[in-house]
């Protein structure tokens, strides 16, 4: 009772959240429930009047006949065209008083977006792609940026983001390896962990994706089946979700697209019950990616119809369907109403939407559809756009630098060449919003993303510029011009890459998969040219993916890496070159040195690497981990402090740094295991800690890794995860090259006891220590 007035048990906030889920099944029809596990994709009006005049061809229904008994989520009201952001925020205002208005029970519904690299809205700024979180090597910086992100969405009226991505890359020729943290398990277990603390902790449910498998797929061809054993999958991509899980705290998990050994992740009980779920113990929500129950029927061919494709869905474990009503609606009813699928199934998957509503305060008396006013939203903000910077030049990599030609010197005549350098464009992936949503000349970006000429010629005053090619295409026209430019300076900065976009829109991005690890059109040929002038060349790549940089480019005086940078990345990468920015990213995929070759991750067993019994050699042109400094380190081992390490136990090792340089810089430390005999295959060596040390000049610190014997456990031989006792290395290293063949420091260790098996519960993480000293 509140005052004399009883309240619905499903409004009182003194229940828990499930309790009040729990009291409102009963209430609701079979066509209200329904309605509260799909979404309806939908397009803010330009006036703030509300969405209805966009639902008629977004949904191919009535607005009103959608609403009329609820709705679960509302889909990116901001993400689909451009609109002021104050008006998209009344808009949505306005849309959500008419789904309380038209409904009996007056739930408003979840809004969901993307948020890969920011909050994908007109006008709201654009980090750097997840490839250069994980060039960075910054979980701190990461979950300080999701946070930012987290907060914008928040002010917005936004519930829901549909990010971290936390697949692992597998095949560079994928076109969504740039959404993509890197190719090693730990490093994007915990930078994704760091993204979702980050986010939840701002209040918007972060949604892991894509569950699981999807970034292993046939020839790196999107949405092509998944051929890949279940220890791969046990091993390499399924610990980033577990890492996410436990150390991030998700509420909703996205499905993968992919199918494994014939089974759509979508249509998989194991998958999304049995392991997520049962094993596991996640409580939140599983959403649909966008189609993906439809594709069951349409693609993959494993249900005969719509109905019979929602019931597959709901069995395996998938609560909402996004992006629009579709299978979930009519065809779902109609399958619940001839005994096809039971209606039990649908509670299970309402329970769980009504119990995130009710977290969210949507089950609330006194819900406000913003936290604020509409005139409070403000997202592309001085703060924001610097933060989008200091995370740009942490992951900028400086692959090679022959002779020290970087920095850049003063006074040198330079000429800028190359079809990504006037581009602003080529700073961001293919989920910024203007790379997204797709040109609107008469709207623009929306917000102010220089190039790099635009950030160099502000450093360099008398800059040459020529393009020399386009990104794409056969012209080779320009390229004499790009040349005689080059032949009359003393340094040439080529910029070569890619374009993100969707679906063959793009040379990098969803549906934009490579043959081959080329650069696109004809860039390379382009290199080639202004390579055989003679003048020393800076290559500079903005791109989604590691292209390959045989020996073609072998005369390359120095190469820079930025995995498109975000809206700030032409002047992240400006400094680098002209030395005020010391460089610090760290490779977060390999950079293979064979554009026809089969891509291979650093994660191979000796047979993966090269060999006598092979004409092919697959060692990369630079490995994962690599990145140089304008600053030299030392490293020395510490004392391990013994030998032995109980398989149920935990050791400490440690190396000690100086920064032996001229100039401050961060040093990035890496410590991976080599485990030389065991019941399986394993890879030489792979990352189970890190620490990211800046470092003033002649300052040293002792950086010590508290490491659980759970770190070297591994699928055995009877598929269940365990900690084979025998001898191991704790390698340190610069790259995982290092560690494989010349470690700066390897601590042999024998792990002692019997055989332990490990499951969810085990510890996933290596704890550093810094513990900086006074400079020498």
């Amino acid at each position: 009772m509140r005052g004399q007035v009883p309240i619905d048990r499903w409004r009182d906030t003194r229940l828990s959240a499930a309790e009040r889920a729990e009291s409102l099944i009963p209430l609701m029809t079979l066509e209200e429930k329904v309605a509260q596990l799909v979404g309806v994709w939908v397009g803010a009006d330009a006036s703030g009047g509300g969405v209805a005049p966009h639902q008629a061809d977004m949904a191919g229904v009535e607005w009103s006949d959608v609403i009329a008994h609820g709705l679960g989520q509302l889909t990116r009201p901001f993400g689909t065209a451009p609109v002021d952001p104050v008006a998209g925020a009344r808009s949505l205002a306005a849309s959500q008083a008419q789904i309380v208005a038209a409904s009996r029970f007056g739930i408003p519904a979840q809004v969901h977006e993307e948020c890969l690299t920011g909050f994908a809205a007109w006008r709201a700024t654009v980090y750097p792609t997840p490839l250069s979180w994980g060039a960075s090597f910054d979980p701190e910086l990461i979950e300080e940026m999701a946070g930012r992100i987290g907060r914008s969405m928040r002010a917005a009226g936004i519930h829901q983001g549909l990010s971290p991505v936390v697949d692992v890359t597998r095949d560079y020729r994928w076109g969504r390896t740039e959404e993509t943290i890197g190719e090693d398990p730990y490093l994007v277990g915990t930078v994704g962990a760091a993204y979702v603390r980050g986010l939840e902790g701002a209040g918007v449910v972060a949604t892991l994706k894509h569950f699981a498998g999807y970034s292993a797929s046939r020839g790196g061809r999107n949405h092509a089946p998944v051929h890949m054993g279940r220890r791969e999958l046990a091993d390499v991509i399924l610990p980033p979700f577990e890492m996410a899980l436990r150390l991030g705290g998700p509420r909703s998990v996205m499905n993968s697209y992919a199918e494994i050994d014939g089974v759509p992740a979508a249509a998989d009980e194991s998958l999304l019950t049995g392991l997520l779920r049962d094993e596991w113990g996640f409580a939140g929500t599983v959403v649909s990616d966008y189609f993906a129950v439809r594709f069951l029927q349409k693609l993959q061919g494993v249900a005969a119809d719509a109905g019979e494709a929602a019931g597959l869905a709901l069995r395996a474990g998938i609560d909402v369907e996004l992006p629009t009503v579709d299978t979930f609606g009519t065809p779902l009813i109609e399958a619940v109403k001839a005994g096809q699928v039971d209606e039990a199934l649908i509670d299970r998957a309402l329970r769980r939407v009504l119990t995130q509503k009710a977290e969210l305060g949507l089950l609330d008396e006194d819900w406000r559809p913003l936290p604020g006013e509409p005139e409070d939203v403000r997202l592309d903000d001085e703060e924001s756009q610097e933060l989008a910077l200091r995370l740009a030049r942490e992951s900028i990599v400086l692959v090679r630098n022959t002779g020290g030609l970087l920095p850049l010197a003063p006074g040198r005549r330079v000429a800028l060449v190359g079809p990504v350098a006037d581009d602003p464009m080529a700073m961001l992936g293919c989920y910024a919003f203007p790379a997204h949503v797709g040109p609107h000349p008469e709207h623009g970006l929306g917000i102010d993303i220089p190039s790099l000429r635009e950030a160099l010629g502000t450093l360099i005053p008398d800059l040459t510029y020529v393009p020399g090619c386009g990104i794409t295409g056969d012209d080779t026209s320009g390229i004499a011009a790009a040349v005689a430019a080059a032949a009359e300076s003393d340094v040439c900065v080529l910029a070569v890459g890619d374009r993100a976009g969707l679906f063959g829109r793009g040379t990098s991005g969803e549906g934009c998969d490579a043959a081959d690890l080329r650069l696109p059109g004809v860039q390379s040929e382009l290199v080639r040219a202004v390579l055989a002038t003679g003048t020393p060349v800076v290559l500079v790549l903005l791109a989604g993916r590691p292209y390959a940089l045989g020996p073609e480019f072998d005369a390359a005086a120095a190469v820079v890496y930025g995995f498109f940078p975000g809206q700030r990345g032409g002047q992240a990468l400006a400094e680098v070159l002209t030395g005020a920015v010391n460089p610090s990213g760290r490779l977060p995929v390999s950079v293979p040195r064979d554009a026809g070759g089969l891509p291979a991750t650093y994660l191979s067993p000796w047979l993966g690497r090269r060999t006598q019994v092979s004409s092919v050699d697959p060692t990369p042109a630079y490995s994962f981990g690599h990145g140089l400094s304008y600053t030299t380190f030392e490293w020395e081992p510490l004392d391990p402090g013994g030998a032995e390490w109980p398989v149920d136990g935990e050791v400490t090792v440690g190396v000690s740094v100086r920064n032996t340089g001229s100039r401050a810089g961060a040093e990035v430390v890496q410590l991976y295991l080599h485990d030389p005999v065991a019941q399986t295959t394993r890879p030489v060596v792979r990352l189970v800690g890190y620490a990211r040390v800046p470092l003033e000049a002649g300052q040293a610190a002792r950086v010590e890794f508290t490491v659980p014997a759970d770190a070297a456990s591994f699928t055995g031989v009877r598929g269940r995860r365990i900690v084979e006792p025998g001898d191991v290395e704790l390698r340190f290293g610069r790259s995982s090259a290092d560690a494989a063949t010349d470690a700066v420091a390897a601590v042999p260790l024998r792990l002692t006891g019997g055989e332990r098996e490990v499951g969810h519960d085990r510890n996933l993480l290596v704890t550093a220590r810094i513990t900086r000293e006074g400079a020498g």
